[in-house]
């Protein structure tokens, strides 16, 4: 059995030591939030149960109460799942080699030149897994605390040659700054249109250890299965080995089951359409709204738009479009809605505009799908 240590401090040079410190001396360890306070940080230590802890000072202290993960364990990652409780993750020593050798092959990797930038969550698996690949492959890393333009204008005058970033902090970044790396790992919510050329998408979870489809092509080493109902699920080496209470959620075939809809073509590329949770069916007819975002996200007026349905006695449900405005531009909605029955169909038309100042955003950047269906709800 291993020690937990949970890793309760920012982004920076104190966590890289902590980090390498616990791997060196075979630990585990489990990143904590550090937005969280009260009973929301007490609930997610209650589900990790980590057996020691250290603090932004660098101190480490003994927990009462706390379990050792079993040998082979490295890390354990929580993430608020589609119920909103938190679930902690449990990523073998092989399945994080195993993430860090397959992207680094993909990206063509070089770690004598090459220069990894954090500026992600680390409770996170997308900053966490930067984090872990520059550590395994011995390449270079900057690791900030959070989002800071200044600061990765200053990494990247020193070298910095590989990111990872949602689309919220992509556009934050701007196209003079993010076209200076040489890869951008763009992960989280709907891709936005017209993409650097530079930028690859990808696809995963915290329970696949960080994206193992890129550009819409699985890893070396992943399996897609497309089930007869549309859910993807994945089975390959990066795969967790069980949730924090025990539970391996993997089927008899070895196969996780993500709770997303999508295709394959022939090609083997993927299309993810969104998770089955968020389908709108509107008089029969099955509507994604990420199809509906992804269409109309460049169009003028709208500098950022979220799809959700709400019922409607006469359709089941109907389409509602929240968006943040640019006052200085109207939004036609008829213009709209001639792109959603040429582009999509005429059951995927938008029947209310609700205008917002912000969108509803996850601390990585992702909609917060749960939060933007109360706000179609509430108006």
């Amino acid at each position: 059995m291993r020690p937990l240590v949970a890793l309760d401090l920012p982004g920076g040079p104190a966590f890289l030591r902590s980090l390498a410190h616990c791997l060196e001396d075979g630990e585990a360890f489990a990143p904590i939030d550090q937005r969280l306070s009260g009973p929301a940080r007490q609930r997610v230590l209650s589900v990790l149960r980590p057996t020691d802890i250290i603090d932004e000072l660098g101190e480490r202290h003994h927990l009462q109460g706390g379990e050792p993960v079993e040998d082979g364990d490295l890390v354990v990652v929580t993430t608020s799942g589609t119920t909103g409780e938190p679930k902690g993750v449990i990523l073998t020593e092989a399945a994080v080699l195993a993430s860090a050798k397959a992207t680094s092959a993909r990206l063509n990797v070089e770690p004598t030149t090459d220069h990894w930038l954090c500026s992600l969550p680390l409770n996170h698996v997308g900053g966490l897994s930067v984090v872990l690949r520059a550590l395994l492959t011995e390449t270079a890393i900057t690791l900030l605390s959070g989002f800071d333009a200044q600061l990765i204008g200053e990494a990247l005058d020193q070298g910095a040659s590989l990111t990872s970033l949602v689309p919220t902090t992509l556009a934050r970044l701007g196209r003079s700054q993010s076209d200076r790396f040489r890869k951008v790992l763009l992960g989280g919510s709907a891709m936005p249109p017209n993409l650097p050329t530079n930028v690859v998408t990808t696809y995963g979870m915290t329970e696949s250890g960080s994206g193992v489809i890129y550009d819409r092509q699985p890893l070396d080493g992943v399996e897609i299965k497309i089930r007869y109902d549309g859910e993807i699920t994945l089975r390959c080496p990066m795969l967790l080995r069980a949730y924090r209470n025990g539970v391996d959620p993997k089927d008899g075939e070895g196969f996780f089951h993500t709770g997303d809809i999508g295709s394959l073509n022939e090609q083997g590329e993927l299309t993810v359409f969104g998770r089955s949770d968020e389908l709108i069916i509107s008089g029969g007819e099955n509507i994604w709204p990420m199809a509906i975002e992804q269409l109309l996200d460049d169009t003028p007026g709208i500098n950022q738009i979220g799809v959700t349905g709400i019922d409607d006695p006469e359709w089941g449900q109907s389409v509602v479009a929240i968006v943040v405005k640019d006052p200085s531009i109207e939004i036609n909605l008829a213009r709209l809605n001639e792109q959603c029955r040429s582009a999509i169909g005429p059951w995927a038309v938008i029947r209310k505009i609700i205008t917002v100042e912000n969108l509803p955003r996850t601390s990585i950047g992702k909609l917060d799908r749960k939060r933007l269906a109360e706000l179609g709800r509430s108006r």
